[in-house]
């Protein structure tokens, strides 16, 4: 066999030559289906936001009672005829909330309420067929990213479990005196209707990138300003629900002076029910006082997270605690505007809209800190 020099090039002869190595063979098949996916949740996350409008319309309309059972199939369709509005209108008017505020009400003005539940319990149902359709087809064409079935699985669970709850909550103003569904069992359930739109988001934000594109992003996390954010957000949450305990007994329409509450710094009669505990769930006064403070102690709080995410080498995360930290002051005027005019029902909803926009905000806000978005050394 004869010596090769050194710089004679090798494999021009003799077997064929290799292939070139694919780069990304690990990753290959993880990402596949994350735009679709993201539009089937996008579009969940929507009807979730209609839902919730409608949720809070109905209960400012007290129109959540007139539907007295729970069919969630049957109940699909509504009374068809004169007799099956009549048998409707029939069950209404042995509930206590007719005996105790709507006695002499007529069959129009009963349709007028009606209406508004349907439509809050039709949402439901809409939002519980496209997630089951979704995720059937999804997992059937195996389009599902991979690690992504067991999160949207739990979104439909909780979607199911919300509806259990939606029924809990009704049922409490079916019984004794009762004019209105139970502000505690209201609070849970617009809680866990923002929990559901808060895991919506958050797993859209995680398609909106490759796998790879997050591993990367993960290596520049800010621990402290996500931590901060972290808390942000369960507090927004705890908002959430005190404000759900406000609309639940109308104490927004008690106390329409600011910043004092009938010329005091605390309500009148803030302790009058017994037992005292009663006073933080039906007692207007103590339920908008507690409303207020927090909301001031939220404002404060998000001014602290807004001046270190302008801290925040990423211009991404910057902006995104920009748009948290304007939102939050507007969310603000809108909630001592709506208290100065009794919470007329435009501006009630714009209070629970935004609401809902700031929720989403501190959420991408909270996501930005642990996935930073990739930009230049020039930022």
């Amino acid at each position: 066999m004869s010596k090769r020099s050194i710089f004679e090039e090798v494999g021009t002869e003799g077997p064929a030559e290799k292939a070139a190595p694919t780069p990304g063979l690990i990753d290959r098949g993880q990402d596949r289906g994350r735009g679709a996916v993201r539009i089937w949740l996008l579009v969940i996350g929507l009807l979730v936001v209609a839902m919730i409008a409608v949720g809070g319309l109905t209960r400012l309309t007290d129109s959540g009672l007139s539907i007295t059972e729970w069919k969630p199939v049957t109940g699909a369709l509504p009374p068809m005829s004169a007799e099956g509005w009549d048998s409707e209108f029939a069950k209404y008017r042995e509930s206590p909330q007719y005996e105790n505020m709507n006695t002499g009400m007529t069959l129009p003005e009963f349709k007028s309420i009606y209406w508004w539940e349907w439509s809050h319990r039709q949402l439901g149902r809409t939002i519980g067929l496209v997630w089951a359709l979704g995720f059937a087809v999804f997992v059937a064409t195996k389009r599902m990213p991979a690690g992504f079935a067991k999160r949207t699985l739990v979104l439909g669970a909780l979607g199911g479990l919300q509806g259990a709850i939606g029924w809990w909550m009704v049922s409490s103003g079916l019984v004794g005196d009762m004019t209105s569904v139970a502000s505690y069992r209201l609070a849970v359930h617009l809680g866990l209707a923002f929990a559901i739109l808060g895991l919506t988001a958050w797993t859209m934000l995680l398609l909106s990138r490759s796998s790879h594109e997050l591993m990367v992003a993960r290596r520049g996390k800010e621990p402290k300003l996500f931590s901060m954010a972290t808390g942000l957000m369960h507090f927004a949450m705890l908002q959430v629900l005190l404000g759900a305990l406000v609309a639940g007994i109308d104490a927004g329409r008690t106390f329409t002076d600011w910043p004092l509450m009938a010329g005091g710094i605390f309500p009148l009669d803030m302790w009058d029910l017994s037992p005292w505990w009663k006073n933080f769930f039906e007692n207007p006064g103590t339920v908008q006082f507690m409303h207020r403070l927090s909301g001031y102690l939220l404002v404060i709080f998000g001014f602290i997270v807004w001046r270190r995410g302008r801290r925040s080498g990423n211009l991404n995360t910057r902006m995104a605690f920009n748009i948290v930290g304007g939102l939050l002051l507007w969310q603000l005027v809108l909630g001592i505007t709506t208290v100065l005019h009794a919470a007329p029902l435009p501006l009630a909803i714009a209070h629970q809209f935004t609401a809902i926009l700031l929720w989403i905000a501190i959420i991408r806000a909270r996501f930005f800190a642990q996935y930073p978005k990739a930009q230049s050394v020039r930022g």
